[in-house]
């Protein structure tokens, strides 16, 4: 099929410049977007009014996904600028925040039917879109993936604050995520048809609205012909979106090669996902992870490295293994968003400052 595309989705806090603290005024920025219906940059809403989502569209090469992400952070930091806003990269708001949900008729019923489950979850993710030819490929990926999935969560971590304090995690949003019922990793499907018949069943419990709910980890897209790859945290830097959407993409590519050679889907155990899940939300990129092959405890720089050796062939053929790398060496120079998130915080003791920084790095990514 030639190389895949891949798109992202970015989910972004809305803030008051000064205070730092989240804005309930996601209605004002759409009317503000829709007095110029002839700009390609949409914005959407989301479940809460604090926050806002950009969509990529459908890209080939990296350098073309770069472009997309910025300038659609770009429109959307315009777009709340002209209310008295700002966006930020960040997963979740390190300042206190009483979110104000959406007056949207699903997201009322998720309100009504969740409780506090929905009131409290103001948490913005990062999703990558990868191209698949038929349900049956994307499924077949679904099931030779899993194990990888933790490692960009770990690179993606953005979220060591919840309500004003250090939680000790580096992606607490997964923490708060992983309370909707249908959230986190899966076992293995074995067939599209399986696949489907799961998600009638679910559906059909009555415990969920509907099949956008299916929040696995990763899942076949609602409208798209496409793997949607839900693990990670908003990324602080543009930079460490297109990475995780680069590894999306060549993790697919390579689980399809895999099942088309005929090899078998692994047989780790949706348990063992979900411990090697919690700890990459724990321990982001600065203590151990459970090593994907393994499933023991292996530093993060050992994990990155088995994760770039596996997907070499892919990203060699596409002529990304030298951009990769060097996207990969920026992250680890820099750090992901908890670790500086932190680092700010250490120095002034001031979550306001957090959030000052966090606004700095997304207008400058």
């Amino acid at each position: 099929m030639g190389l895949r595309t891949v798109g992202v989705e970015e989910e972004l806090l809305l803030v008051e410049p000064v205070t730092g603290r989240a804005r309930a005024v996601s209605g004002s920025v759409m009317r503000r977007t829709e007095a110029y219906p002839e700009r390609e940059e949409r914005i959407g809403t989301e479940l809460q009014r604090e926050q806002l989502e950009i969509d990529t569209k459908p890209c080939t090469s990296l350098d073309e996904l770069a472009a997309e992400v910025r300038r659609r952070r770009r429109a959307a930091s315009e777009a709340a600028r002209a209310i008295g806003a700002e966006i930020v990269a960040l997963a979740t708001s390190p300042l206190p925040v009483e979110p104000s949900m959406t007056p949207d008729r699903r997201y009322r019923w998720m309100a009504q039917e969740y409780q506090l489950t929905a009131a409290e979850n103001l948490t913005c993710g990062c999703h990558v879109h990868v191209s698949v030819t038929s349900d049956e490929e994307g499924v077949a990926v679904l099931d030779r993936i899993r194990g990888w999935l933790p490692p960009l969560l770990a690179m993606s971590a953005n979220s060591p604050f919840w309500q004003g304090h250090d939680t000790g995690y580096a992606s607490y949003r997964e923490q708060v995520w992983s309370r909707w019922p249908s959230a986190g990793p899966t076992g293995p499907f074995g067939s599209a048809q399986a696949y489907h018949t799961l998600a009638d069943a679910m559906v059909g419990s009555g415990v969920l609205l509907d099949d956008g709910m299916l929040y696995f980890h990763a899942r076949l897209s609602r409208h798209y012909p496409t793997v949607e790859i839900r693990i990670g945290d908003v990324c602080l830097d543009a930079d460490d979106a297109v990475l995780l959407a680069a590894l999306a993409r060549a993790l697919v590519e390579t689980a399809s090669r895999r099942w088309q050679a005929g090899e078998p889907a692994s047989p780790v155990r949706q348990e063992v996902l979900r411990l090697a899940t919690w700890r990459a939300s724990r321990s982001g990129l600065d203590d151990v992870l459970v090593h994907p092959t393994t499933q023991r405890p292996a530093p993060a720089a050992d994990v990155l490295r088995s994760l770039v050796e596996y997907l070499t062939p892919a990203l060699d053929e596409a002529g990304e293994l030298a951009t990769v790398l060097d996207l990969l060496g920026g992250l680890v120079a820099r750090t992901n968003g908890a670790s500086q998130q932190r680092a700010v915080h250490r120095r002034s003791q001031q979550l306001t400052d957090v959030v000052t920084h966090a606004i700095a790095r997304t207008k400058a990514s």
